[in-house]
């Protein structure tokens, strides 16, 4: 994967997560053609951009937090 798909691929992801859509990292897997834990990673490195995302255990999703 370049710079360029990943950056498009956490781009996505970021707006899935402001959209309360992301419900399943295992779909989301199967989209992108990776693993869960690649997801993960880049979850971890939106965090790391300054976005406060959270994870609901109750909901089973990642959202936003203001």
């Amino acid at each position: 994967m370049t710079y360029t798909e990943r950056k498009e691929k956490e781009k996505y992801l970021l707006y899935l997560i402001e959209q309360g859509r992301l419900y399943s990292l295992e779909l989301v897997a199967d989209d992108f053609g990776c693993s869960i834990r690649t997801l993960k990673r880049f979850v971890s490195h939106l965090r790391e951009e300054g976005n406060n995302i959270k994870y609901c255990r109750k909901k089973n999703k990642y959202f936003i937090e203001n």
